[in-house]
């Protein structure tokens, strides 16, 4: 009596069938393979009793990549590892079934196995691609994104969360974040300016003293050049001073002074527009104050979190100084 051979899932996809087999295409999706497989339980080992369930039946929810070994392939054992770290670093946009060839007779003819590591990317039940050999696991990402949406970045993922929350709710997501990955640059900053918003500067100085020196980057030194500004209360009365340019236009002592409370209070283009007007009127010989006004300018430039308003000030003080 001759005994059947398995089912070659493989004949209906013109891929890679072998004369004699037929398959029949599943009926309804498989259930998740068990957890507790390596890499987070999206990796998983499989067998011919069970692969039509574990790759062609489950790749029609999720894609599957297919690793065909064996124990005496040293290329299979530098590989098999690279695998499994990226399958836990796509978090689940693939799973890996890791086949023993050696075991797999009859897939291994399916495939029309020549030599391994070959692995193989399922996807809705039909094979798309593949590669041979231990590839640097650069090439493997590249070949997994040609075909997969390629993992999101939690953290940017809660960033843009918070930037549409309320501020109260948005500061709670960034905390959560900063737990996730302490000292993380970009989060710091997004949570420091919410703490400086509502006037808490100590404490947004000692957030951004938690990341490392070496992580700090442009917006920490504008940052904490808000709350260097901020910390100084300046001196006069501003109405005082809006009254003196009003009856002199080219009070430049008062100019600098309401420039520097407008700034103080977060009227960034208020402040910009006193000092452009000092760089506009000034025509003493040498124009001192003109000098003054520009570099001020500047450093307030690299401070202002309003990136249109520092457009517009940026732009005049070019038109005016030509």
């Amino acid at each position: 009596m001759n005994t059947p051979k398995s089912p070659n899932p493989f004949a209906a996809t013109g891929a890679y069938g072998a004369p004699g087999y037929s398959y029949a295409a599943p009926q309804a999706p498989a259930q998740a393979p068990p957890a507790g497989g390596g890499a987070g339980g999206f990796v998983f080992d499989v067998s011919e009793a069970d692969f039509q369930a574990q790759v062609l039946e489950r790749s029609l929810q999720v894609p599957v990549l297919l690793d065909c070994w064996a124990p005496w392939c040293g290329p299979c054992k530098s590989l098999g590892p690279v695998l499994e770290k990226l399958a836990e670093a796509y978090g689940g946009a693939f799973e890996l079934a890791k086949l023993n060839t050696d075991e797999a007779p009859n897939i291994s003819a399916a495939l029309r196995l020549r030599s391994i590591p070959l692995v193989v990317l399922f996807v809705n039940g039909r094979p798309v691609d593949q590669f041979t050999g231990a590839l640097p696991e650069g090439q493997i990402r590249a070949f997994l994104d040609k075909h997969l949406q390629p993992p999101g970045d939690p953290m940017e993922e809660i960033r843009a969360e918070a930037a549409q929350a309320t501020p109260e709710d948005a500061e709670a997501l960034l905390q959560e974040a900063l737990q996730m990955v302490p000292g993380h640059p970009d989060a710091t900053a997004d949570l420091a300016e919410r703490l400086i918003a509502r006037d808490a500067l100590a404490e947004a100085t000692a957030l951004l003293d938690t990341v490392p020196a070496d992580a700090r980057g442009d917006r920490d030194a504008a940052l904490r050049k808000r709350l260097a500004l901020l910390a100084n209360r300046p001196a006069g009365d501003p109405k005082a001073l809006a009254a003196r340019i009003a009856a002199n236009a080219k009070d430049f002592e008062a100019r600098f002074a309401l420039g520097a409370w407008q700034v103080f209070e977060g009227d960034w283009n208020a402040a910009f527009d006193n000092l452009l007007e000092v760089v506009l009127r000034d025509k003493a010989e040498g124009r001192p104050d003109r000098e003054k006004a520009r570099q001020q300018l500047i450093e307030w430039f690299t401070a202002c979190p309003d990136a249109e308003a520092v457009s517009r000030g940026r732009r005049y003080l070019g038109m005016y100084l030509n």
